[in-house]
Formats: C-alpha cells, sequence, structure tokens
C-alpha cells in the first residue's frame, strides 16, 4: 500500500527520481497514465494488470465506457527506472499533468499519484484553508461513512 508525499525534481528531459518508498515496492518499472483531477495515475505492473482486467469486463457498448478507455489506457505507458532510480516520463503525460520542474509524488493506496507541485499545493490548502476548515474534512468524514469507511 502507497502513503506518503514526496517532492522530487525534473530535468529538462523530463526524468524524475521514484522515490526510494515507493521503488521498494514498485520495483524496476511503474505504469503511469492520465489521472483525474489533473494529476497523472502511476501502478505497480501487477495493480495495473488488474485493473486492465476489470475494465475489460465491462460492457464496450456503453459509450462511457470506450471514452473512458480511451483517456485512461492509451495514454499509459511502462516506465523503467535506471540505475538511479529516474524514470523519463513520456511529454504526452508531462503536458497532461503540467509537469515541469517539480513534481510530487504521492502514494494512495493502491496507486500513485504524480502532480505538478503548484497544483499539489493548491489541491491541499482547499483542504486545509478558510473558515469551513472543520466542516470540509467533517463532509469528507460522513462521506466516507456513508462508504462503510
Amino acid at each position: 500500500m502507497f502513503t506518503g508525499e514526496y517532492t522530487q525534481k525534473m530535468d529538462t528531459k523530463g526524468r524524475t527520481i521514484v522515490p526510494a518508498k515507493f521503488r521498494e515496492e514498485l520495483g524496476t518499472s511503474v505504469v503511469v497514465t492520465r489521472g483525474l483531477d489533473g494529476c497523472l495515475f502511476a501502478y505497480s505492473k501487477e495493480a495495473w494488470h488488474a485493473l486492465e482486467e476489470k475494465l475489460s469486463s465491462l460492457p464496450f457498448a456503453d459509450r462511457k465506457v470506450r471514452d473512458f478507455n480511451r483517456f485512461f489506457l492509451a495514454g499509459a505507458s511502462e516506465l523503467e527506472t535506471d540505475k538511479l532510480g529516474r524514470v523519463l516520463m513520456p511529454a504526452v503525460l508531462r503536458k497532461f499533468g503540467n509537469l515541469d520542474k517539480e513534481v510530487v509524488w504521492v502514494g494512495v493506496g493502491d496507486r500513485l499519484e504524480i502532480w505538478n507541485s503548484d497544483k499539489w499545493n493548491e489541491q491541499m490548502m482547499s483542504y486545509l484553508e478558510g473558515d469551513d476548515v472543520e466542516e470540509k474534512i467533517e463532509d469528507l468524514a460522513s462521506y466516507m461513512a456513508e462508504l462503510g469507511i
């Protein structure tokens, strides 16, 4: 299970280091694709194959299923880590995630999210700032309780 957040530099070629804590679980490769909320999603090969199986079991006659599969699967790339633990992020994914000089790798259970550092900070501040912080957190907690958590 992936947890934690780690900020890494991205060089001009689009290489970034996969945090060591995550490499332990990922091994030498990671599958990265377009995510939701403006970030990228990253999976271990095992988790990716399980997700592919679930997606392939959905009814392809459903237009929303086809649209999601195009969005999600067409952008996917399996990235190999080099001897320094870096991956070369494809240009199409860097553009989608607006990734440049600094990225944040975030562990969220069975997947990782890769964020533009500024966008990640905005996301966190939306939870942590304002007069209604306690109310926002309480709403999230209530929603999760409805889901059985």
